[in-house]
């Protein structure tokens, strides 16, 4: 979920929403507002769009979907929101989105029918979100640095051995796909009061050797790159790109706690202030072929194209979406109860307590 280049900023409320989105908004083409995770304004993923427009859309950014939830439910207006398989469920609840009309997708049927319906994403035949990209986060490690044995747990992460040389991509639903795992849970739906307070203490321990959490997956990238960082709870793009440019990084997700896995899509906004016709070409460019192959060979996450996937997905890491989720914690929709528990569990962690 989840290719983010841009400096984020927080929740947007009263003046600081106007600074905030002046700072993190990228205007182009104003009949057209995309809510996105940064780094998706990359043309590259929406050719078609910009041959047939002219420009990019416009678009602000968010760090993460409760960001981007309340700030939604502060009034900002868009057309288009990214949010990822265990949010779209909260969102469509809350009356922020409205179905999808996919007879005016002319690519529709190249996504995979096990993506199209996922647990509430398609609703009495309404589809509430288009499915676009998928991957895994996974430990990440150098291996020059850490060895192949020590890679092979997620309880390196607490060695302290590494004290100072671990970052975790600083995103809720990620960090507790961590903690759960090392408390020997893969479906947090299914999890105790107690395994919460397990997942809990793990992040806790890797606290004591986290330098930095990063933004993003650019970031995470560089603290790699320079050898500040040994080890990191990070996405798909970091050791692909890394690793494409002959680097020692590397991911494993077999390790024997496991990875996590997850999907994300676009959202048809309620209220949204601009062209809905340019909105479904700008989905309809993101399930082109071109695009597919382009966030599979240059960024090293999965698409929902099962044409291109089938194609090329082996070749770059990627199997079926169920070979690739086996033995991994889901990132399903969580139980409200539980997301607002982690939600402000992890401030209390990050910020030491």
């Amino acid at each position: 979920m989840k290719l983010i280049k841009n400096l984020l900023i927080g929740p947007f409320v009263g003046l600081a929403f106007l600074i905030s989105f002046s700072l993190s908004s990228n205007a182009a083409d104003s009949e057209l507002v995309v809510f996105d995770w940064g780094g998706y304004e990359d043309p590259g993923f929406f050719q078609a769009y910009v041959e047939k427009y002219g420009d990019s859309p416009t678009y602000s950014f968010f760090s993460d979907e409760e960001e981007a939830f309340q700030k939604v439910r502060a009034g900002f207006r868009a057309d288009l929101g990214h949010p990822c398989s265990q949010s779209v469920v909260k969102w469509r609840n809350a009356g922020i989105i409205v179905p999808i009309d996919t007879s005016r997708l002319k690519n529709w049927d190249k996504v995979m029918p096990n993506f199209a319906n996922m647990e509430g994403w398609n609703v009495d035949g309404k589809q509430w979100a288009v499915p676009i990209d998928w991957g895994a986060t996974a430990l990440t490690y150098n291996t020059e640095e850490v060895s192949a044995d020590e890679a092979s747990s997620l309880y390196v992460f607490a060695d302290p051995k590494f004290q100072g040389r671990v970052s975790l991509v600083d995103n809720v639903d990620d960090a507790y796909a961590l903690g759960f795992l090392a408390a020997g849970i893969r479906d947090w739906n299914k999890s105790t009061d107690a395994d919460f307070k397990k997942a809990s203490a793990f992040l806790r321990e890797v606290h004591k050797n986290v330098r930095t959490y990063h933004a993003d997956g650019a970031e995470g990238a560089e603290l790699m790159k320079t050898g500040e960082i040994l080890l990191e709870w990070t996405w798909n793009e970091v050791a692909a790109t890394l690793g494409w440019d002959g680097l020692p990084v590397a991911m494993n997700r077999d390790t024997k706690e496991g990875s996590s896995t997850w999907v994300c899509g676009y959202t048809m906004m309620k209220d949204a202030p601009g062209s809905e016709q340019k909105a479904y070409d700008f989905l309809d460019a993101w399930l082109d072929d071109s695009s597919a192959e382009y966030i599979l060979t240059e960024w090293g996450y999965g698409h929902s194209n099962g044409k291109v996937m089938d194609a090329i997905g082996e070749e770059n890491g990627f199997g079926s979406l169920e070979s690739y989720a086996a033995n991994t914690l889901w990132q399903s929709p969580t139980d409200p109860a539980l997301r607002e528990k982690m939600i402000k569990e992890w401030e209390l962690i990050k910020s030491g307590f």
